[in-house]
């Protein structure tokens, strides 16, 4: 059951009507408000984003919201992302990461930045060497970097601008 479960979940972007199951996928997953709220406020205050999720039938399993940035060039942010606790540890995140990333690749997007378990991050690609170059207030070896474009960071540093939702900015002002 559990295989075919994973096989039948079908990977698309979010329509604008599920944004209320898509807080519930975060509260669940989190079990607090904040992370559930942050999808709502990036994607009510009209930033460009590519919001993917993961059904299977018509249960909402999964979420991944990316997010451009300011500072890289076409560069996004990936969070937050969630799949419920039931069907945590299916690989059910990695394949909804991985679909997102191919629409960034295929939208022209140049790099993705998360903030996340190296472990998880690092096995789709992602690496806090090439974070190195962004001035953000949580540098570190947590926050890392992929290329959708190779060379994509490489001569590039500087500070990265998140949307206000994130509360990033009022810790660099």
């Amino acid at each position: 059951m559990m295989a075919d479960g994973v096989r039948d979940i079908v990977l698309r972007e979010m329509a604008p009507d599920e944004l209320i199951l898509v807080e519930t996928i975060h509260a669940t997953a989190f079990g607090r408000d904040e992370e559930a709220r942050l999808p709502h406020a990036i994607i009510s205050a009209g930033h460009d984003v590519i919001s993917v999720v993961a059904v299977d039938g018509d249960y909402f399993v999964g979420h991944a919201l990316f997010t451009a940035l300011e500072g890289a060039e076409k560069a996004l942010a990936l969070g937050p992302v969630a799949i419920v606790p039931d069907r945590q540890g299916e690989g059910i995140g990695a394949r909804l990461v991985r679909h997102g990333l191919d629409l960034a690749r295929q939208r022209g997007w140049r790099s993705v930045f998360v903030l996340g378990d190296p472990a998880f991050y690092g096995r789709l690609g992602f690496r806090a060497n090439l974070a190195k170059g962004a001035i953000v207030p949580w540098a570190g070896p947590n926050f890392q970097a992929l290329e959708l474009v190779p060379g994509a960071l490489a001569s590039w540093a500087g500070m990265l601008v998140y949307p206000d939702a994130f509360g990033a900015n009022d810790e660099q002002d």
